[in-house]
C-alpha cells in the first residue's frame, strides 16, 4: 500500500473556507485539526496579489483596528499561528496564495528574490535553472518562503551556516501597521547588518507580512546518499561525529527495534555520473482505500491496546520503506543500489503528492483531512549536542521497561533526527544541536488515552524540562511551548522589543485563554494531562 504508484492525485483544499465570498471564514491547517480542536474564525480574507494591494490591506486595517494573520497555500503549520483572534468576528486573514512570483535571479551575485507565497519546490526548481542551489532545506516541498521564515523550518547539516533556511536571508521585506502619520502602515525593507533582520527572519508571523525575501545560493552541485542500517546500541556516541563527517546527513531511528538509519549524504564532483531523483514514499499519492484501511486497522489496534499489531505493522513499514531505498531511484525511475547519485534538486525534497490535477479523492496526501486518512500529532524539538547522548540513553532506558511502547512512533517511519546549528535569529537554534521529529497516533475522540501515552509523553517532558529542548515552532502540542521564549535569554527579550516597534498595538498578536491546572507533586503523567488541556499562545 505504501508502494502505490499512481499519476493523478487530489491536491490538498484551500484551508481558507468563506461563506459569503471573501467573508466569514474559518480558517484550519492541512491536518485539519488544531492541536485544541477549536476552529479559527476571521470575518473575511483577503488575497493580495502584489506588494501594492498588500500595504493598502494592512493600512486599511490598522485603521480600522482589525486584528490581522498571514496566512499560506497549504498552512502546514500545527499550531494555532493563524488565528486572528480579537472580536469583530476574529479578525482579518491575509493569504500569500497569489503572492508567487519569483521577482529576480541574479547568477553573477547568485541571489534570488521571491514573493512570501512562492513554494520550496518553488525556489528550488527556478533556482536549479540559473544553476544555483539553496543549500539546505525541509524535505517537504509544500512548504512556502514567509511559512518557513515565521516557523523556523531547516533540513539537516553541522557544516557551514547551518541547515536553517532564514540563514541564507540576505534581505526581507516585511509589512506592518502604522502611525496615521505614516497612512497605517509600515513597509521596511531588511538587509544584512540590519539588526531588525534577526527578528523577521524567524518571525511567528507576529511582526507583520512578509512580502518578499532575498536569498543567498551557491553554485548547483551533485550529491551522493546511501542508507545503511545499524544496531542503535552506539547511537548515542555516533550522533555527534556522524553529524561532523556527513554534511547531509541524517538519521532515522527505529528505538522498538533498536534500529538506526544513517544517511551518508555528500556531496561529490558535478563530473561523477548519475540522475537520480527522490520522490520520498509517504509524500507521494496514495490511495484513500488503503489510507482508510491503514487508519481503521490503527484504530482497531488503539482500542484493543495491540501493541503486538502495532510492532508487526511497524516492522512491515519499515522493511518496505527500506528496501525501496525510501523513494530514491539512481534515474528517476528504477533504484538500482546505493549510491544514489544526483543533482542537489532533484535529491533536497518531495511532494508529488501536492503535483497533480484532481481526482475525486481516489488518491490524496496521506494526511489530507477529507479522507479517512493519516490524523497524528507531531512532537518536534531540538536538544543540544551537549545534552544528546544522554537524551538518547534517556529514551533506550525506557524502551527496556517497555520494549513495545514506541512501535507506534515506528508506524510513522521512526524518530526523524536532523542536525541544526545556532543562528543569529533571535527566535532560532542558540546552540548546535539535534533536532528529534516524532509523529504518532491522534485519536479523533479527543477523551480517548493513546496506547502508551504515558510513555510519549515522559519522552516530551525529559527533552523540554530536563534538557531544556527548544520547540519547532510550526509543530508540536501545547507544553513543548510552556515557558519557551525563556529558552532563548537576551534574544527573546530582544524580539519581544521589535515586537513592540512593528506592532505596537498588537495587531498582529492573538488573544490568548490560558487553562493550566496546578497540581502539588505532579507526577509525569499528571503534569502531562494539565499542559494538553491549555489554549497556549506563542508571543
Amino acid at each position: 500500500m505504501l508502494l502505490l504508484m499512481v499519476v493523478c492525485c487530489t491536491p490538498p483544499e484551500d484551508p481558507i473556507k468563506c461563506s459569503t465570498g471573501n467573508s466569514n471564514c474559518t480558517i484550519t491547517n492541512s491536518y485539519g485539526a488544531f492541536p485544541d480542536r477549536s476552529v479559527c474564525r476571521a470575518s473575511a480574507t483577503a488575497y493580495p496579489t502584489t506588494e501594492e494591494e498588500l500595504v493598502s490591506i494592512v493600512a486599511n486595517a490598522t485603521k480600522d483596528g482589525l486584528k490581522m494573520k498571514a496566512a499560506t497555500r497549504f498552512s502546514h503549520s500545527i499550531p494555532k499561528l493563524v488565528c486572528p483572534g480579537g472580536g469583530r468576528e476574529e479578525g482579518l486573514l491575509i493569504s500569500t496564495k497569489n503572492l508567487n512570483k519569483v521577482l529576480n535571479i541574479d547568477p553573477g551575485a547568485m541571489t534570488m528574490t521571491v514573493e512570501s507565497g512562492v513554494t520550496l519546490r518553488d525556489l528550488i526548481s527556478e533556482a536549479a535553472k540559473a544553476k544555483l542551489a539553496l543549500p539546505y532545506a525541509p524535505y517537504w516541498w509544500g512548504l512556502t518562503i514567509g511559512g518557513m521564515m515565521g516557523t523556523g523550518a531547516h533540513g539537516s547539516t553541522l557544516w557551514g551556516k547551518g541547515s536553517s533556511v532564514h540563514d541564507y536571508v540576505t534581505g526581507l521585506t516585511i509589512v506592518s501597521p502604522g502611525s496615521s502619520v505614516d497612512g497605517f502602515v509600515k513597509v521596511r525593507r531588511l538587509k544584512e547588518g540590519d539588526e531588525e533582520l534577526n527578528a523577521a527572519k524567524v518571525s511567528l508571523g507576529v511582526l507583520g507580512v512578509i512580502s518578499q525575501v532575498t536569498f543567498k545560493l551557491e553554485p548547483l552541485f551533485k550529491r551522493s546518499i546511501t542508507y545503511i542500517k545499524k544496531n542503535d546500541s552506539d547511537l548515542g556516541d555516533e550522533v555527534i561525529s556522524f553529524g561532523r563527517k556527513h554534511e547531509f546527513g541524517d538519521i532515522i531511528w527505529y528505538p522498538s527495534q533498536e534500529k538506526a538509519v544513517y544517511r551518508v549524504d555528500d556531496r561529490v564532483s558535478s563530473n561523477t555520473s548519475g540522475d537520480g531523483l527522490y520522490d520520498f514514499i509517504p509524500f507521494r499519492p496514495t490511495s484513500s482505500l488503503a489510507l482508510a484501511l491503514i487508519r481503521t486497522t490503527e484504530d482497531n489496534q488503539e482500542s484493543l491496546d495491540d501493541a503486538n499489531g502495532k510492532c508487526t505493522g511497524a516492522k512491515l513499514v519499515t522493511t518496505t520503506l527500506s528496501t525501496s531505498a525510501y523513494g530514491l531511484t539512481n534515474n528517476g525511475v528504477i533504484f538500482k543500489g546505493y549510491p544514489v547519485i544526483g543533482y542537489h534538486h532533484r535529491l533536497q525534497a518531495s511532494g508529488t503528492c501536492l503535483d497533480s490535477n484532481n481526482d475525486a479523492k481516489i488518491t490524496a496526501c496521506a494526511w489530507d483531512h477529507r479522507i479517512k486518512g493519516e490524523f497524528f500529532h507531531q512532537t518536534t524539538f531540538s536538544v543540544a549536542l551537549s545534552s544528546v547522548k544522554a537524551f538518547i540513553q534517556d529514551i533506550q532506558a525506557l524502551v527496556k521497561l517497555e520494549p513495545k511502547a514506541l512501535c507506534g512512533v515506528e508506524l510513522y517511519n521512526g524518530i526523524l533526527m536532523r542536525y541544526v546549528t545556532s543562528s543569529t535569529a533571535y527566535l532560532g537554534k542558540q546552540e548546535d544541536a539535534v533536532d528529534f521529529d516524532i509523529t504518532y497516533y491522534r485519536s479523533k475522540d479527543p477523551l480517548a488515552p493513546r496506547l502508551y501515552e504515558d510513555i510519549l509523553e515522559e519522552i516530551e517532558q525529559i527533552a523540554v524540562i530536563k534538557y531544556g529542548a527548544l520547540p519547532h515552532w510550526g509543530k508540536n502540542r501545547n507544553v513543548a511551548f510552556e515557558g519557551a521564549l525563556k529558552k532563548y535569554k537576551k534574544n527573546g527579550e530582544k524580539f519581544l522589543n521589535v515586537k513592540k516597534i512593528y506592532d505596537p498595538l498588537g495587531l498582529f498578536s492573538s488573544v490568548v485563554r490560558m487553562l493550566i491546572v496546578l497540581l502539588p507533586k505532579a507526577t509525569s503523567a499528571g503534569l502531562g494531562n494539565c499542559l494538553r488541556k491549555q489554549e497556549f499562545v506563542l508571543v
